[in-house]
């Protein structure tokens, strides 16, 4: 049984390829982060190397659905950052280099070694080197027998047009929120309260969903940057400065974690815009409600509607390599303030 969820088009695409024996030398599966592309990935690692009956492919009973599931059997090979060599201190990784795609290659051309088929799996093929995407390139035109390479994408602009056109494109799209929270409480047990706020937080995407219920730590820094926003909004000009330097250290370590921190802003302020306009039924994070009540009462719709737009704009700031300390001071002293109650206002 496949395990991805919510892709039912693509699955009923392969599955009849493996039944015709049509199957492509190399697939790009494109969607965005934790939308199913690995699991995608290794479902159909696991038909083609499952010991079961035809027909029962994936068994995830038999011992190679056992190994390419915890990723060690001999033949299924995954390529990403966390197989490069360590980078200089103090540096993020950044690419995926030309000696690990020409150590894969020179093991796409032996044998299989306990297997149907050797299968290589680069987990962001946008992030391949100029060299290593040459190199890539030249194997997918003549590709060795017995061998099938699945890339996957979050972002297919970043991926070289002579890669995609060498490809069956595959695009995953976003899972309807009812299918995330039921195959939560079915699959994983989760309670169903808990399950419909991860399905709401996911955005369609079942891999955070799944991870978030697993880990305990991601719904407490989700809380933790809220409480910063909402502090940051009541905070004078010092304490936003100093946010913005924070923002600006970590932006120079590791950028993930500050798009991460900026879209989740985004979606709290979103959702006072919701709850600001009579829409509370349709805001995502739906624990924080009254929160978000009480913060909308101190807010003007144009305030919010502000801050929505200046969050937009530094990240495409920073997407665009400006100044990152710059566009952070600049977003935080943008950021609106409460109104003051009534009484204090005039005593002033």
């Amino acid at each position: 049984m496949w395990q991805t969820i919510g892709q039912p088009k693509i699955v009923d695409l392969l599955q009849r390829a493996l039944d015709r024996g049509t199957l492509s030398h190399a697939y790009l599966l494109v969607g965005p982060p934790q939308s199913g592309k690995m699991t995608l990935a290794l479902d159909l690692a696991m038909t083609l190397n499952c010991q079961a009956e035809k027909s029962h492919r994936p068994c995830l009973e038999c011992a190679s659905c056992r190994k390419i599931a915890s990723r060690t059997h001999a033949d299924v090979q995954v390529i990403g950052l966390n197989q490069n060599p360590l980078p200089e201190e103090g540096k993020e990784k950044t690419e995926v280099g030309i000696a690990q795609i020409n150590a894969m290659l020179h093991s796409a051309n032996l044998p299989p070694f306990e297997g149907q088929c050797r299968i290589y799996v680069i987990e962001e093929v946008g992030l391949l080197s100029l060299d290593a995407a040459n190199r890539l390139l030249k194997t997918l035109e003549e590709p060795p027998p017995n061998v099938i390479f699945i890339l996957l994408a979050s972002n297919v602009r970043l991926v070289p047009a002579t890669v995609v056109s060498r490809c069956q494109r595959l695009n995953l799209s976003r899972v309807g929120i009812g299918e995330i929270e039921s195959e939560l409480i079915r699959r994983w047990e989760v309670d169903p309260d808990k399950a419909r706020l991860l399905a709401r937080l996911s955005h369609g995407c079942p891999g955070w969903a799944i991870k978030a219920a697993q880990a305990q730590n991601l719904l407490l820094e989700r809380q933790e940057k809220y409480q910063k926003m909402q502090a940051l909004i009541g905070g004078d000009f010092n304490a936003r400065f100093t946010a913005a330097a924070q923002l600006a250290l970590q932006f120079s370590k590791k950028r993930e974690t500050v798009y991460e921190t900026l879209d989740s802003w985004l979606g709290w302020w979103r959702d006072l815009l919701m709850v600001k306009i009579g829409c509370s039924g349709d805001i995502v994070n739906i624990d924080i409600l009254a929160s978000l009540d009480e913060m909308g009462g101190t807010l003007k719709l144009a305030q919010i509607k502000t801050a929505i737009q200046n969050i937009q704009e530094a990240v495409e700031q920073l997407k665009l390599n400006a100044n990152a300390r710059l566009a952070l001071e600049v977003l935080m002293l943008n950021l609106p303030r409460p109104a003051l109650p009534a009484a204090v206002a005039i005593s002033k």
